[in-house]
């Protein structure tokens, strides 16, 4: 097969491989001859598309033709433009919920917490309230690792460093210190030192009042200002919460427990065909089994926002979600930024056209399922189900949202690649069978399969199996190349 039609109401198909000048292309009930070079996971028209005619790929419109494009012709950036541009009204008109698949896999070894949360990881986290005292953190945190060799139900010891934490003002400020609260109160923590310079914005007196209770023998704090010798006393308060975290051992936990994130970066023509959907039919299978998703990049729903408006589970649901959209949308025009600013140059390369392509694609990874709840940026999952978190499409920020929302794990598809890791275990999952193999230090799991004949059911159970092994220890890629940055949003406040 050459080309894919993905639903019989599309007038365009995407070609599976590179196409030539001359070759002729076959999809369900059209034939083609491709009328220029076509790049793999690029589009091609099916049929004669009129000028300002819509250009239909998942059965909606991605955008309408500039221009009229023959049968077999490269259809991309140069005859294809959006149709965004505008704040928009909405109806609610719901769907009935569809049955979900549920797991015969019912547990996993975690971590259990004593406020009842799970963590797939006992570590000890070094966070820094600023930037200021990055060097001190880093420097603990070799200390740190050093130190966890002799305790054996500790994963790993993080500094988890920032560029932030004083002259801040506003939601720049506001934000920053919720977001460090939320790592700070993480589940995967085992306990967690909280460092301070003394002098910053972000000052311990300030940042408690954000925190919130704490266990002081799981959460210790250090002001560098305050003490003769950072690392001697970093030290003792490591091998303080080392003994602390210890206590804790892997044990059965119902997969109910798991809270993943469902992220993509780096996407290409074959995102929304491969490794979106493949989340998603993943996420049906998590939420079926009493367990959790996160869906965020709030941009990348654009052009396809009433699909998970329509699943709202109830009318406040569906307001919540008109609100998330059009609150995002006002953000971009507060900085004089069209709404359509988006995909990037290497979308594009690989086959992205405008906004409405990419969202259709991406919003594949929020399956079928209700939307039970929508999340501000900073805030913590409240309940089981399906839930759209407030964020932008930064890979660095909305992975870091995620893992601050409380997810355990996220999963990050990808077409182009990338090494990206945050803070908690993410799964890279490949669009292709090329991008497994070339970036096989990247990838976690190859939903390339999907093209080469792996039946959807059994890439989800392949996949499903591997998330069990990731929350019960298994390493990631990027767990094992070190790789756990954060990025906190710069305006954190679209309501």
């Amino acid at each position: 097969m050459d080309i894919l039609q993905i639903n019989k109401l599309d007038n365009v198909a995407v070609a599976l491989k590179d196409l030539a000048k001359g070759d002729i292309v076959s999809a369900n009930d059209f034939t083609v001859t491709v009328q220029e070079d076509i790049p793999s996971g690029h589009k091609i028209a099916l049929k004669n598309i009129a000028a300002g005619e819509n250009i239909i790929k998942y059965s909606f419109p991605i955008g309408h033709a500039d221009g009229a494009i023959a049968p077999g012709s490269h259809v991309h950036t140069h005859n294809l433009k959006t149709n965004l541009g505008s704040i928009l009204s909405y109806e609610y008109n719901p769907v009935a919920p569809v049955a979900l698949p549920v797991s015969n896999k019912t547990t996993f070894m975690g971590y259990k917490r004593e406020n009842g949360t799970v963590g797939t990881r006992n570590n000890l986290w070094i966070v820094p309230t600023v930037n200021c005292v990055t060097s001190t953190v880093r420097y603990l945190e070799k200390i740190g690792r050093e130190l966890i060799k002799n305790y054996a139900n500790i994963d790993d010891c993080m500094g988890i460093v920032h560029p932030y934490g004083c002259s801040q003002i506003g939601t720049d400020y506001t934000m920053t210190q919720k977001i460090l609260a939320d790592i700070v109160n993480h589940p995967n923590a085992g306990a967690v030192l909280v460092v301070s310079l003394g002098c910053e914005n972000n000052n311990l007196t300030e940042f408690k009042k954000v925190l919130g209770d704490y266990n002081p023998d799981r959460v210790k704090f250090m002001v560098t200002q305050e003490v003769e010798d950072e690392d001697i006393t970093g030290r003792h308060l490591l091998e303080e919460l080392a003994e602390f975290a210890n206590r804790y051992k892997r044990e059965q936990c119902p997969v109910s427990d798991l809270r993943i994130g469902l992220k993509c970066g780096g996407s290409d023509g074959f995102s929304g065909i491969t490794a979106n959907p493949l989340i998603g039919e993943l996420s049906d299978l998590v939420i079926g089994s009493g367990g959790t998703t996160v869906l965020t990049e709030v941009p990348e729903m654009f052009g396809a926002e009433t699909l998970l408006m329509n699943r709202a589970k109830n009318e406040e649901t569906f307001h919540k979600t008109v609100d998330l959209i059009n609150n995002f949308k006002a953000y971009f025009k507060r900085y004089n930024q069209p709404i359509s600013d988006n995909p990037s140059p290497g979308n594009k390369k690989g086959g992205i056209t405008t906004l409405e392509d990419k969202s259709l694609g991406c919003v594949q990874k929020g399956g079928h399922a209700q939307v039970v709840d929508v999340l501000s940026y900073g805030d913590t999952v409240q309940t089981a189900g399906l839930q759209l978190l407030n964020g932008p499409g930064n890979d660095s920020v909305s992975t870091t949202a995620l893992a601050a929302s409380g997810c355990q794990i996220i999963l990050f598809s990808t077409g182009r690649g990338t090494p990206w890791g945050t803070i908690v275990p993410t799964v890279k999952i490949a669009t292709n069978s090329r991008l497994a193999h070339y970036k096989a230090k990247w990838i976690d799991f190859n939903a390339g399969r999907l093209l080469d004949g792996t039946v959807m059911e059994k890439l989800r159970d392949d996949l499903w199996e591997t998330i069990l092994e990731i929350a019960s220890g298994r390493q990631t890629k990027a767990e094992q190349m070190n790789f756990n940055e954060i990025a906190v949003w710069k305006d954190g406040v679209t309501e």
